[in-house]
């Protein structure tokens, strides 16, 4: 059975921009948005399928992520990611010819996700990693008003981490096992 033109020839324009950028590399955030956006295929709206899609990441400190929450979203201090999806207003535009689908941006407070990570007994690449994951499902149009959707968002984040190789069955059942809520140590906005 021969694969899909999408499957051999999606692509990933990535505007990067990082504080720190030993942290999370560019070359390894792309692999990752490639393989998620592969592997996301199936469960996208027909105007979401794109063989080519664009989008930014910026790894930035909490003063600079604080300043962006109480700008656009009317929040207090740092939160761990903020996703600015081009299609949230209304529905994504078929992009031009030659042109990638414009998803957004996402924006990482690494300060955040280091307390973040220690609360959670996980190393701060893996907090990154799964705050990438987290931003780019919003993107997409994911959200989690309630405790329902959350959890089914948390799911999809975990499976998109072990495709890749990210995490492990025994993350899986720390995810689930924390105190209290899950990563009730997480500020998800």
């Amino acid at each position: 059975m021969a694969s899909s033109p999408l499957k051999t020839d999606l692509a990933v324009d990535l505007a990067w921009s990082s504080v720190r950028p030993h942290l999370l590399g560019q070359t390894l955030c792309h692999q990752l948005v490639r393989h998620w956006l592969l592997a996301l295929q199936p469960e996208l709206a027909p105007r979401q399928r794109c063989r080519t899609y664009s989008l930014g990441v910026t790894l930035t400190d909490d003063a600079t992520m604080a300043g962006l929450n109480r700008t656009w979203r009317h929040g207090h201090g740092a939160t761990d990611v903020l996703a600015f999806a081009s299609g949230q207003e209304g529905p994504w535009l078929a992009p031009a010819p030659g042109e990638g689908l414009e998803l957004g941006d996402i924006v990482i407070a690494w300060e955040t996700a280091e307390r973040q990570a220690g609360a959670s007994d996980w190393s701060l690449r893996q907090e990154l990693v799964w705050l990438l994951s987290h931003g780019l499902l919003h993107l997409l149009g994911w959200d989690h008003p309630d405790d329902v959707s959350l959890a089914a968002m948390m799911e999809r984040q975990i499976l998109l981490l072990e495709a890749t190789g990210q995490t492990t069955p025994e993350d899986r059942a720390k995810v689930w096992s924390l105190p209290g809520e899950p990563f009730a140590n997480h500020q998800f906005t």
